[in-house]
């Protein structure tokens, strides 16, 4: 059998389509979408649709939308950008963010800003209650994301954006995860600003985007430009913004399909693991009840997570301990840590996210695969 990659939640195959698009800008287009000649005016109609397509499947105004360089990028822009537009006060965020949030909260405590990281429960979700437990008279700033990377488990941004706003306080979304697999419609949602980037959707890497409701304050991080009206410098990546667009029209129109396909992938992994090694072998790390259906973290206790790692990738089968910003390195996840689990499972754990080209037979054939390893290794020991 081919190799088989089940790390979607790092990063994603190109869709064909998308990737159609992105040659042929890059074939016929390299304008400065700054320029006045026709060359760049051609850029700049490029840029320009695919922020009103993007705007369009997101249910936002195109000049509420920043092209940026990723996730990271517009994590870092909103959280800056909004913590800069004032002097001091206070910031709510969880201990399960993304590090792209974490190290800049970190970075904002050194500059003198007050940080509370909230608490989450045994499957990664945080308690409203906690949220406005911590709320203070000088706190201007909530960051919670929407999907969380490596357990999937989604939070009720709905009811937290309602109870920011009803205290006039700006909510950062981070929906990298989440883009594709749960329905968004910014108009609709309570928030202020919501990290996307691309290659989490079968588009191209290096290229993201931040919603910024119009009136919320944002300070540049970038300087050099006029670009994206002033709030991110840099000439424009015209195939990357393009190629994004197009990632995002799929996958808004292809998420029912996709959410039924993940179901019957995941449910496909776990009758094979029954079968295999039985139910009492493994333990599921987040909630299956209010997740994303194609992130399934798995506990295999008695089987380290990188000797798993290494022996899967022997078999040809890609997965993944946790984030791939942190992936190369040893350290326990800080989601699992947050959630207080078990030592054998926190030392255990394995993230299978599936996507793009992945099927039934792969799944029962990862299943296979899994059980002959853990076999193998627990008899060994």
């Amino acid at each position: 059998m081919k190799p088989i990659y089940l790390d979607h939640a790092a990063s994603t195959p190109v869709h064909p389509e998308v990737a159609e698009v992105i040659m042929k800008i890059m074939s016929e287009q390299f304008g400065n979408a700054s320029s006045v000649h026709t060359f760049g005016r051609s850029a700049k109609k490029t840029v320009n649709g695919a922020r009103d397509a993007i705007a369009a499947s997101l249910g936002c105004f195109s000049d509420e939308w920043i092209f940026t360089g990723g996730g990271t990028e517009s994590d870092n822009l909103a959280l800056f950008g909004a913590a800069h537009s004032r002097k001091g006060g206070h910031i709510i965020t969880t201990a399960i963010e993304h590090h792209a949030v974490l190290h800049a909260c970190q970075e904002l405590e050194k500059e003198g800003y007050s940080l509370t990281y909230l608490p989450v429960d045994g499957t990664g979700r945080v308690a409203l209650e906690d949220l406005e437990a911590a709320l203070r008279d000088d706190t201007f700033l909530i960051s919670i994301m929407l999907a969380n990377n490596e357990v999937g488990t989604v939070q009720p941004i709905e009811e937290m954006g309602r109870l920011a706003r009803k205290r006039g306080i700006l909510f950062h979304v981070d929906a990298v995860q989440a883009l594709g697999s749960v329905p968004i419609s910014l108009s609709d949602l309570p928030v202020d600003y919501m990290s996307f980037t691309a290659h989490k959707i079968n588009g191209p890497q290096g290229i993201g985007g931040l919603y910024v409701r119009r009136g919320a304050p944002l300070h540049p991080r970038l300087h050099g430009g006029l670009q994206e009206r002033g709030r991110r410098a840099g000439t424009e990546n015209l195939a990357g913004a393009a190629g994004f667009a197009k990632a995002v029209e799929l996958s808004v129109q292809g998420q029912a399909d996709k959410h039924e396909e993940s179901l019957l992938l995941r449910d496909r992994l776990l009758h094979g693991l029954d079968q295999g090694i039985g139910r009492d072998a493994y333990h599921i790390n987040g909630d299956i009840e209010h997740g994303l259906p194609n992130i399934t973290n798995i506990s295999f206790p008695g089987v380290r997570s990188d000797v798993m790692l290494m022996n899967l990738d022997m078999e040809g089968i890609a997965a993944s301990s946790g984030s791939a910003c942190t992936s190369g390195s040893i350290e326990i996840s800080h989601v699992l840590k947050a959630m207080n689990l078990r030592d054998d499972y926190l030392s255990s754990a394995i993230r299978f996210s599936t996507g793009l080209g992945n099927t039934t037979e792969e799944m029962e054939h990862v299943a296979r695969k899994i059980e002959t390893i853990v076999k193998r290794l627990r008899n060994k020991d």
